[in-house]
């Protein structure tokens, strides 16, 4: 399965997702148009969990995201509980600035919806 790698914008994150189960959203995520961002970053999620890695960690760090891209993130976390159900072994870090207490929040909630090892990393 080929890597994913989009580049950071003002409004979009860094999307690096490679083939060995490393996969990393990291910046800010504003999209205009956020459901067609999202979208090949779904559609590869979904033929990675087709055949995984033995072991996938996902690393969220991100700086701010809008109300938009937190429904799409809550998708991106449902189908690594989906992977997790099945068996998979699945991490989730969450970073967030040390000072950053909506981030750090933001994590929390979304560690308390999902059913997937997830751990706090502040920086």
């Amino acid at each position: 399965m080929k890597a994913i790698m989009i580049e950071a914008s003002h409004s979009t994150p860094a999307i690096n997702f490679c083939e060995d189960g490393r996969l990393l959203i990291e910046g800010r995520s504003l999209p205009e148009d956020v459901s067609s961002f999202y979208e090949p970053v779904l559609n590869w999620l979904n033929e990675y969990a087709e055949k995984p890695n033995k072991k996938t960690i996902f690393n969220f760090k991100l700086t701010y995201f809008n109300t938009a891209s937190s429904k799409l993130l809550l998708d991106i976390l449902m189908k690594l509980e989906e992977m997790h159900e099945k068996g998979q072994d699945v991490l989730i870090r969450w970073h967030y600035p040390e000072d950053d207490e909506d981030m750090a929040e933001a994590g929390e909630e979304y560690a308390d919806i999902v059913d997937v090892p997830f751990e706090q990393v502040s920086y």
